[in-house]
């Protein structure tokens, strides 16, 4: 089986009607795979909310007990997570992490993977700095906005 010119017009139909990103078809010794570009996902960092007390607050609980449950400040800006997926540190399994605490960073570097649908997808920092704190782990599922790291 030749692979005809209408043959790919209609797979090509299939990905746009479909909103599929990718196909792949094998028959014996030919293969085809077709891809649908995907504009590049670039971080974008958010203010985080502040919660809003609309009653005085009144707390029965020691002072010693507050301060231990108040999460400790993070200087710097935050990456977030631009989709739904789950947070791979490293290209493959066997592979170094994209960034560690300490690593130095510049605007545009490939800091995690997010799988989303079996896609991979590079995530990238859209400011240099520091990266001072990672707030997920390698495999975590994690939510649209989610803080994944910060960096000063």
């Amino acid at each position: 089986m030749k692979f005809e010119s209408d043959y790919i017009e209609k797979l090509a139909k299939i990905i746009a009607d479909n909103g599929l990103t990718e196909i792949s078809l094998e028959d014996g010794e030919q293969a085809i795979t077709i891809r649908k570009d995907l504009p590049e996902v670039n971080m974008v960092s958010a203010p985080v909310a502040q919660p809003v007390m609309s009653a005085p607050q009144t707390s029965a609980a020691p002072a010693s007990q507050t301060a231990a449950t108040k999460e400790p400040e993070v200087k710097g800006k935050a990456i977030t997570s631009p989709m739904v997926g789950t947070f791979y540190a490293a290209s493959s399994p066997d592979a170094a992490p994209f960034v560690e605490v300490g690593s130095t960073i510049a605007a545009g570097d490939v800091v995690c993977i997010i799988e989303a649908m079996k896609l991979m997808n590079e995530i990238k920092s859209e400011q240099a700095g520091k990266v001072v704190q990672i707030c997920v782990k390698n495999g975590d599922p994690i939510e649209f906005g989610q803080v994944l790291m910060y960096v000063e």
